[in-house]
């Protein structure tokens, strides 16, 4: 499968986000990709830096007139898009919600965020209700997607639920970076630590996994804190963990990448974690803790 990514630094202008997306997604068309995946919330700014109601006034219905934009782009493109809106379900009650096009222009299917964050400058426990879709991979033209956002990259059941349920790749569009007080140091432990956690993923499920994350820096628009630097990083993995695709930390970036996806299933019978699984003591990952 040919994959092509969108790092991007964002703006307050959903149209102008989308119009350089659109541009981005006939590139890689251009040049052979068949899936597009996005970042998260890619139409505007990372706007959980603060609580503020009425940020809500963003928010998108699905369907609306975001995603007719993008059924527009994939049906003409020919490509399967991986979208990050902020949805208005209904008056007060909002998602961060991945939206997939099919390549004729219909939404395949759309995932909602299921682990939701509250820490300084990521306030999204403020807007985003959990999900209550599930962990069920997408069926598309190109293969069964099983498509989280950002936070759940942390949590290896996500993945699991996934992989269990068929998901042939694992996709994370993102939003994370630096805090400008922490040292050069402590944000290299961060980023390796985001970036392993999710190889792990990959090589615990032999799955592929594709990550896109933000770039570039955002002000904090109460002044509380010196804004987020996101460290980009967008990357591709293979089944065993290897790198296919990892990009910088300060640039704009929109490029395919080949996956070999009938490799997994080979990388799986060299590791057959899923057949060794003893499922008849995992009883306790349903508790939240064990005294």
């Amino acid at each position: 499968m040919k994959v092509g990514i969108i790092q991007q630094t964002g703006c307050a202008n959903a149209h102008d986000n989308q119009c350089r997306i659109a541009e981005k997604v006939k590139k890689l068309t251009a040049e052979g990709a068949e899936l597009i995946v996005n970042q998260e919330l890619h139409d505007g700014l990372y706007f959980c830096q603060t609580e503020n109601v009425d940020t809500c006034g963003m928010a998108v219905s699905i369907p609306g007139e975001s995603t007719d934009f993008y059924s527009a782009l994939a049906r003409e493109t020919g490509a399967v898009i991986v979208t990050s809106l902020f949805e208005r379900r209904a008056p007060g009650l909002y998602h961060n919600t991945a939206v997939v096009f099919e390549k004729d222009g219909s939404i395949a299917g759309k995932y909602r965020k299921m682990h939701i964050p509250d820490d300084p400058a990521y306030y999204e426990k403020f807007y985003f209700t959990p999900g209550d879709l599930g962990f069920e991979p997408i069926d598309t033209s190109v293969g069964r997607l099983g498509v989280l956002v950002c936070w759940d990259q942390w949590y290896p059941e996500a993945a699991r639920l996934m992989a269990l349920r068929g998901a042939e790749i694992l996709i994370y569009p993102t939003a994370i970076g630096w805090e400008s007080s922490d040292t050069p140091d402590e944000q290299e432990r961060q980023r390796e630590a985001w970036t392993t956690v999710q190889r792990g993923h990959a090589v615990a499920n032999g799955l592929p996994v594709v990550t896109v994350n933000r770039v570039g820096h955002e002000p904090d628009p109460s002044g509380a804190t010196n804004g987020i630097q996101f460290w980009g990083s967008s990357f591709v993995a293979g089944p065993q963990g290897e790198f296919l695709y990892r990009a910088g930390t300060d640039e704009e970036v929109a490029v395919v990448i080949d996956v070999d996806m009938k490799r997994c299933e080979q990388v799986r019978r060299w590791w057959p974690f899923l057949r060794d699984r003893r499922i008849d003591a995992y009883s306790g990952l349903t508790s939240r803790f064990l005294d």
